[in-house]
């Protein structure tokens, strides 16, 4: 046999398409020629398949070897092809048995001395092998307990192209289990109970985790806007296992997962530095993007500390990820989508000077409206909750003791889990998702409970986007409150939290 058939996984930014790697073997000069619209490292990956095939203890063909990757049409890059790529050209020479390939996904990176390196995006790919109906994954030792979170296939981690060899003939099993893993670093999340005073602060912070809602904190610094945002992945539930899946799919193709417990359970909490570019917050690179900071929050938070001195341009570019839960980048090999429901969490000195009491600040009218101009109004029309902190008293900082995380943590997940059984027939999962329509039509509240918003409407103080997203913060109230709908009263308090927290 001449033709030798093997099956990878290519991945399109967060979506995964089965590849079919076929390896011909027949006369011609010497040389090795790989096609199927792929990138530099798999036209680079010719020297490492004979590298790694000779090293292995077999010998390479010295004919003429023909590898194509189907379909043509999508493109393939990266390195995680190899593995497939050098079993097909063992498998025309009839060197290994073919019985297992039918059903099996090969995935992994070849060393030179045959070894198999780990390789990003290994959950994706085996979810999507098991969509296709395979019932086998191969992948990296490194990586194999990333691989194991599929139910449903059977995925083994080998160490050398050898080893995968052996395993195809019957001759051993492939581990499942990485010993050299050392496990997850141990991350501590700060407690609530350290926060003194900013009782209103607390309590919109408490608000944003129960519904999901974006939140603005604005004050001098120093007065515990990070020291809040930092505590509140404390009080966020864990993720279900759908969520979990999704977001350590997101998390493997970024190539950030812990190596020794992969799974995300818990929020992610992101926060990039405020000098970082559009790219590094959407996603980006050459070829097809990859994902940014928006993304990797998927499902958790992402907090932009001293945001008012970020570009305008890359805050904006925020708007459509925050209406949309997903972000699209446009390159040269197509257009990028990844999730990107997060949770957005601002905060900002009120001018540049930044003093510590306000009435020592030398900064001009103008000044100030120029600072926090960054913010557009689009932008902050998508900000459910505004905060204005002010210093607390000697007192407090003596005397005064918060509640602790984990007493907040169960009234969110209270709230929460109301909201989770209102909306469970929708696919919705917090409050700040739904629908402005759904809202007006089916969730109809009484005309006398939304005559703020209306009012609002009226006096110009509000848009239409505004009014929908006052309603959600008002059920958000309501879950919190125990309540089975929103008073006028629970409506009215939505709408102070819109227009509290501005120095403009």
């Amino acid at each position: 046999m001449s033709l030798g058939r093997t099956y990878s996984v290519g991945l399109n930014a967060f979506e995964a398409h089965v590849v079919e790697v076929q390896a011909n073997v027949g006369q011609g000069l010497p040389g090795v020629t790989i096609g199927g619209n792929v990138d530099t490292s798999l036209r680079e990956a010719k020297e490492r398949l004979r590298a790694a095939i000779t090293n292995s203890g077999f010998a390479f063909p010295d004919m003429k070897v023909t590898v194509s990757l189907s379909p043509a049409d999508l493109p393939k890059r990266g390195s995680s092809h190899d593995l497939a790529m050098s079993v097909a050209i063992l498998a025309a020479r009839e060197l290994v048995s073919p019985a297992k390939l039918p059903s099996t996904v090969l995935l992994g990176e070849l060393a030179l001395d045959g070894g198999i390196r780990p390789v990003h995006g290994v959950l994706p790919a085996v979810i999507a092998a098991r969509k296709a109906g395979f019932t086998r994954a191969v992948v990296p030792l490194a990586t194999v307990a990333e691989a194991a979170l599929v139910t449903g296939m059977e995925v083994g981690g080998a160490r050398n192209l050898a080893e995968v060899v052996r395993w195809l003939a019957g001759a051993t099993v492939l581990d499942t289990v990485d010993d050299s893993a050392t496990g997850p670093p141990i991350v501590e999340v700060p407690d609530m109970a350290d926060v003194v005073g900013q009782s209103q602060a607390r309590h919109a912070l408490e608000i944003a985790a129960a519904g999901g809602h974006h939140l603005l904190m604005t004050g001098p610094p120093g007065i515990g806007k990070t020291m809040l945002a930092r505590r509140l992945p404390g009080i966020l539930p864990p993720l279900d296992s759908e969520e979990s899946l999704e977001v350590t799919a997101i998390h493997s193709i970024a190539g950030v997962l812990a190596p020794g417990a992969p799974l995300v359970t818990d929020p992610p909490f992101i926060d990039p530095h405020h000098t970082t570019s559009t790219t590094a917050l959407l996603g980006g690179g050459t070829g097809m993007a990859r994902p940014g900071a928006v993304s990797l929050a998927h499902r958790g938070v992402l907090f932009l500390d001293e945001c008012a001195e970020m570009g305008a341009k890359v805050l904006d570019s925020l708007r459509q990820p925050l209406e949309e839960g997903e972000v699209r980048v446009t390159r040269r090999d197509g257009v990028a989508k990844y999730p990107a429901r997060f949770q957005l969490i601002l905060a900002a000195n009120p001018c540049p000077c930044a003093p510590v009491r306000d009435v020592q600040c030398v900064c001009s009218a103008v000044v100030r409206r120029r600072y926090l101009g960054k913010l557009s109004g689009p932008l902050m029309d998508r900000v459910d909750i505004r905060v204005r902190m002010d210093p607390p008293g000697n007192a407090a900082l003596a005397t005064e003791t918060g509640e602790s995380s984990v007493t907040v943590r169960e009234r969110v997940t209270e709230a929460r889990g109301a909201a989770a059984e209102r909306w469970r027939e929708y696919g919705w999962r917090t409050n700040s998702e739904v629908p402005g329509p759904v809202l007006r039509r089916r969730f109809r509240l009484p005309p006398h409970v939304v005559a703020p918003v209306e009012a609002s409407l009226r006096e110009g103080r509000l848009t239409a986007r505004g009014a929908d997203r006052a309603l959600r913060l008002a059920w958000t109230l309501t879950d919190l409150a125990g309540g089975v709908a929103p008073t006028e009263t629970e409506v009215a308090q939505a709408l102070l939290y819109r227009d509290r927290g501005t120095y403009r």
